[in-house]
């Protein structure tokens, strides 16, 4: 194939051009290099050498030898508030806000950097505020989800129902699951002062936005029974196997105290036995066993645990086991049965937690809204053994 000979002059020109593009690049960053304080290089240095306090003092100075390094200003402040060092964040970012030199773009970054500033100091009020002040701007969404987080921390669930609706994902799981937990506060509320008109508007509220809510079907369930409606409360607490079974445990002593008003007992009993069999869980079989032995007595809770653990063998079914023979066995053998107990007890105290799905905290008590990162239903009624092979 022949090169054209027109290549042979353009090949040199591309080659020069390229040369005096690189020199010029070259050239502007030396410029810049040159032009930022010494302190600012010193901050990136420390910054590699995983040095963060040398980092932030050098980079305070390099902030008061030039004020218009805005950018600085910004990580500057960042690298304050996940420190812990608020009040220095606030300082930094409130410079920023009261300056008249800064973009609109960057007057609303310095806003939002100062909201979180105070959300993490714990000054609610004043990070409400700041967010209130980002409504209707580009910063809008952002705005909105840090004001849903100030409202659920103040437990203002009205508040945080008013913010969720302005939000754009109410289509997704998790925009449903919370604003149904939301309704489900105020059922709570109303529930313990019984204003019931209130607890039926939340829980159908709930129910409308969620309908797999189980915590609104267990909230149905108590106001049914406190009016007197016992069969109904039966049929919302029974709808919970079809909405998420992992839920059923905190239902068992509920359906099983009907029952037993009711005089059905064994209906109540073959029902969680049929709720067990189906969906296999520690709860639930720790709910069935003290009924079993109050009811019928140790060696049918023995039964019971005896074949649980042949399906499901786990530590916490030994406990209850040799829990039920400890109380059937003969005298001479409880002294060693009692001895084996402690150690298997103790061990599962400490193995079997309850554990969020989110963020894998994890707690002896069941929360309906995780602790740590404040996941609503991340935090299922589901205890496992979790074992620390570890020296």
């Amino acid at each position: 194939m022949e090169i054209e000979f027109w290549w042979l002059l353009a090949l040199p020109l591309f080659f020069g051009l390229g040369w005096l593009a690189a020199r010029i690049d070259i050239r502007q960053v030396v410029h810049e290099s040159r032009a930022l304080p010494r302190s600012y290089l010193s901050g990136l240095n420390f910054l590699l050498n995983e040095q963060p306090d040398k980092a932030i003092d050098a980079f305070v100075e390099a902030v008061r030898i030039d004020p218009q390094t805005i950018e600085l200003h910004f990580a500057l402040g960042s690298l304050f508030r996940r420190r812990g060092e608020t009040d220095r964040a606030i300082r930094m970012h409130q410079l920023l806000v009261d300056r008249e030199d800064l973009s609109e773009e960057q007057r609303l970054q310095a806003l939002g950097e100062l909201g979180q500033d105070f959300l993490k100091a714990g000054l609610l009020d004043r990070a409400e505020a700041v967010f209130m002040r980002l409504r209707g701007t580009r910063a809008d969404n952002v705005a909105l989800r840090y004001l849903l987080e100030i409202y659920q921390q103040e437990k203002d669930w009205a508040k945080a129902i008013e913010i969720a609706g302005f939000l754009t994902d109410h289509d997704s799981l998790h925009w449903r699951t919370d604003v149904a937990n939301f309704h489900c506060e105020l059922a709570t509320q109303a529930l313990a002062s019984s204003r019931f008109d209130e607890v039926r508007r939340h829980v159908g509220d709930a129910l409308a936005i969620n309908r797999r809510c189980v915590r609104a079907s267990l909230i149905q369930g108590d106001l049914l029974l406190a009016e007197g409606r016992d069969e109904d409360a039966l049929e919302a607490w029974k709808r919970i196997e079809s909405q998420d079974p992992v839920y059923l445990a905190l239902a068992a002593q509920r359906v099983m105290d009907i029952y037993g008003r009711l005089g059905r007992i064994e209906q109540g009993h073959q029902l969680l036995r049929s709720w067990l069999e189906r969906h296999p869980s520690l709860d639930l079989l720790d709910e069935l066993f003290h009924w079993e032995i109050d009811k019928l007595g140790a060696k049918a809770a023995y039964d019971l645990v005896r074949e649980e653990l042949r399906r499901n063998p786990t530590l916490l079914g030994l406990d209850k086991l040799l829990e039920a023979a400890l109380l059937t066995a003969p005298t001479e053998l409880r002294g060693d049965i009692d001895m084996i107990k402690q150690l298997i007890h103790g061990h599962t105290r400490k193995v079997a937690r309850y554990r969020c799905d989110a963020c894998g905290f994890k707690a002896r008590q069941f929360h309906w809204r995780c602790p740590a990162c404040g996941g609503w239903e991340t935090y299922p009624p589901r205890r496992t053994e979790e074992f620390d092979l570890t020296p």
